[in-house]
């Protein structure tokens, strides 16, 4: 593929252990693994593009869109949303 990372914009800051607009008590993750995602069936994005980010090793950035200087922060390397890697 030769991408060194995927950059998934959403409507929240991350990935969370629940959806956290019906579960206000979800727990957002600042770093995850595949695996952890995969065991947690956690919907970070649909199954076959997840699956080429894994096979591949690249790693996934789930972020806000509609943060101010959201996209800023990911391309600076700014702590911003969830980040899945091996």
């Amino acid at each position: 593929i030769g991408a060194d990372l995927l950059i998934k914009a959403t409507k929240v800051d991350g990935v969370y252990s629940a959806d956290p607009v019906k579960h206000p008590d979800a727990k957002r993750f600042d770093t995850l693994s595949y695996q952890d995602a995969l065991s947690r069936q956690l919907k970070v994005m649909d199954a076959a593009a997840f699956s080429l980010c894994m096979e591949n090793d690249i790693p996934i950035v789930v972020f806000d869109f509609f943060k101010e200087n959201g996209m800023v922060e990911v391309l600076t390397g700014k702590d911003s949303g969830t980040l899945v890697t091996h």
